[in-house]
């Protein structure tokens, strides 16, 4: 911190508790020197930089090499970049009333200062400033959105970017809910970290690789881990066996915190997930029909696609009416939420409505699977899929 003031004042301040200088060192033939005094900090035209270390008593020894940051001004400096992704701000106050407030004080604070980033703004909300019983989440995809969600807040007005919950809602006899996605929330090295730091994680992660050892020719652990000749994520039959052992041993680490919900809801594996938690299916039973069904779905590879659209339900038929035949065979597979839905059929077709909702405006992406779930295409397999709860208690 010394140095950085020393820095942005351009003054080296004097050493401190130094009565001699060390005898061990050659003062004389080096251009080093003790300030026994402040000394200007010339700027020559190149940044100011100084070298600070520790060393601990115990031998260890660190060191960092700081450098002067550059001088920002004018309208670049202001400028915030487009793509930043989802950004949230979250807001807490004592009562409703309060919470409006501090989204009205927000709202002033960065709606007058261009120059703010969404992302600091957003860390400074939840590293800075203490949690309260009413509670808000402003979500957005850039600075308009966020600005348009905090004054909604602030106003009272519902809008589709504004997550809330009151301190009635956080007592009583209601619990937890846990909810289990589907496939497309995952990455590579999901859970790696995790398997390392929690017993917990690791114990119940080794149960569901042994649950799923009689139904599957590659190792859990291999894949969470990335270990060489591990099998390709990017496949329905490992992805989805992989994403569902990852939630039930999710679960299991928030039970050993003991948050235990009320109630559990998933989709797709998600739902199988959460089955195995609620204990409608055993954790054997679980692996069994999500090894096995996501195996039949492997079949269906490369006959189809699926996109999500950032509409509601209605608004998504509406797209997909005026495409006409472009979107022929295109249909609604999922609703998420008032403005998320996914819609799955042949994949040039999918890949025509994508284009055609970006076209007037509204998000659209394709998700990364090469089948056409949750729509007509899934019919070639339903009698096997339903085969397979056969003797599953």
């Amino acid at each position: 911190i010394k140095m950085v003031q020393a820095m942005r004042h351009g003054t080296l301040p004097a050493s401190l508790h130094i009565d001699e200088p060390s005898p061990h060192v050659d003062w004389e033939s080096g251009a080093v020197r003790l300030l026994t005094e402040p000394a200007e900090w010339p700027n020559d035209g190149r940044p100011r930089r100084a070298g600070v270390s520790s060393f601990g008593a115990s031998g260890t020894n660190a060191h960092v090499i700081l450098e002067q940051a550059p001088v920002e001004d004018g309208p670049e400096a202001e400028a915030v970049p487009s793509d930043l992704g989802t950004v949230s701000w979250v807001l807490s106050a004592r009562s409703a009333d309060a919470l409006r407030g501090q989204a009205a004080a927000l709202a002033d604070r960065v709606g007058g200062a261009s120059g703010l980033s969404p992302v600091d703004v957003g860390w400074s909300l939840v590293a800075t400033r203490s949690v309260f019983e009413h509670r808000a989440v402003v979500v957005g995809d850039d600075r308009a959105e966020l600005l348009a969600a905090v004054e909604a807040l602030a106003g009272g007005v519902s809008h589709p970017g504004v997550v809330r919950s009151g301190a009635a809602e956080l007592t009583g006899d209601v619990g937890p809910v846990l909810v289990f996605p589907g496939q497309g929330s995952q990455w590579v090295g999901m859970g790696a970290e995790l398997l390392e730091v929690s017993p917990v994680f690791a114990a119940r992660v080794a149960e569901c690789e042994r649950a799923l050892a009689p139904y599957v020719d590659w190792s859990l652990m291999d894949v969470l881990c990335g270990a060489e000749g591990g099998a390709d994520l990017g496949r329905v039959d490992v992805v989805q066996p992989v994403l569902w052992a990852v939630m039930v041993s999710l679960a299991a680490v928030w039970a050993g915190f003991g948050v235990c919900p009320a109630a559990v809801v998933g989709h797709s594996q998600g739902e199988i997930a959460a089955a195995v938690v609620a204990g409608a299916l055993s954790l054997e039973d679980g692996a069994k029909v999500v090894a096995q069904r996501s195996k039949v779905l492997r079949r269906l590879a490369g006959g189809g696609a699926m996109a999500s659209l950032g509409v509601g339900q209605e608004r998504a038929g509406q797209l997909l009416s005026g495409l006409g035949d472009q979107a022929a065979g295109v249909g609604v597979a999922a609703v998420n939420g008032p403005s998320s839905t996914v819609v799955s059929g042949p994949p040039e077709q999918v890949a025509a409505v994508v284009a055609g909702c970006q076209e007037v405006g509204e998000r659209a992406r394709l998700i990364e699977v090469d089948y056409a779930s949750h729509g007509p295409q899934v019919d070639e397999i339903r009698e096997e899929l339903n085969d397979l709860l056969v003797g599953v208690r």
